[in-house]
């Protein structure tokens, strides 16, 4: 019994590697995707319940690639032990709730837009992104806090002098702050400048240094970040999978400290030797 089921658990980890099957996962996907979104228009009644079979036969789908990837496990506690596999379990047991009456309905249908993420958990590459990203945020928060006690001051700055020019943009600081992100996002920000500079000629100054400050510093600030956490996963994560040179470079000294232990072995083996 115990051969045939480590026969069958050869199979589903074959089975759950292979590329189609794997690329099969993601249409589903991709068409539960498509399901969700084709439910906000109006349709007609028939469609609605074409949706409807379609939506069930993508549950039955993915209730289907869980149970082998857990079968495909040693144990269950390995399968749970992985932050990914335990977010695609709840993803996919939500979806078989009853969503269509009961309290629970709005709580069941905001479950099935996320399982539009477990791509992120099929494909190494996007993996890697949301992980670069995740690890970026403390950093980026750093260089946020800089960004908005510029923005304060400025915004205040602005308040200060355009407020009678128009109230709209200027009259306090909470709406400088957002008149001054719309200059960082140069939405119609000449406009804004034109206005002031009828009243104060040299205001340009104050528009031009914040955009230098803000647009250009502070977002290749952030940009620099980015790029630094995502080299850095990605030499991570080819050091797991033993590809790239970093890769190449972690086996190298694995064998390295694996030749070390066995030279240290040899070292007391002739110790022992010369003493008898």
């Amino acid at each position: 019994m115990s051969l045939d089921f480590q026969a069958l658990q050869a199979r589903l980890v074959h089975l759950r590697e292979n590329k189609i099957f794997e690329t099969f996962v993601i249409l589903v996907i991709l068409v539960s995707a498509l399901v969700i979104g084709a439910k906000t228009y109006a349709i007609s009644p028939a469609a609605l319940n074409m949706l409807k079979v379609l939506d069930i036969a993508v549950t039955a789908i993915f209730l289907f690639e869980i149970v082998i990837r857990m079968l495909a496990e040693k144990n269950l506690f390995r399968f749970f032990s992985k932050a990914w596999n335990v977010f695609d379990f709840i993803i996919v047991m939500a979806s078989v709730l009853p969503i269509e009456n009961g309290e629970a309905a709005m709580l069941g249908r905001l479950l099935r837009i996320f399982r539009v993420l477990r791509l992120i958990s099929i494909i190494p590459e996007l993996r890697v992104l949301l992980a670069a990203f995740v690890t970026a945020i403390p950093r980026m928060g750093y260089v946020s806090l800089l960004m908005f006690i510029f923005f304060y001051i400025y915004a205040a700055m602005g308040s200060i002098f355009f407020a009678n020019i128009n109230p709209v943009l200027w009259e306090n600081i909470s709406i400088s702050m957002l008149t001054l992100f719309r200059i960082a996002t140069f939405e119609d920000w000449t406009d804004v400048m034109y206005e002031t500079m009828e009243v104060y000629p040299l205001s340009w100054l104050f528009y031009l240094s914040f955009i230098f400050i803000v647009a250009f510093v502070f977002l290749n600030m952030m940009i620099g970040i980015v790029l630094e956490t995502l080299q850095t996963e990605h030499q991570k994560n080819d050091r797991e999978n033993g590809e790239g040179e970093a890769g190449e470079v972690h086996i190298i000294e694995a064998r390295t400290r694996e030749m070390d232990q066995r030279l240290i072995k040899i070292e007391g083996m002739l110790e022992k030797i010369s003493k008898n």
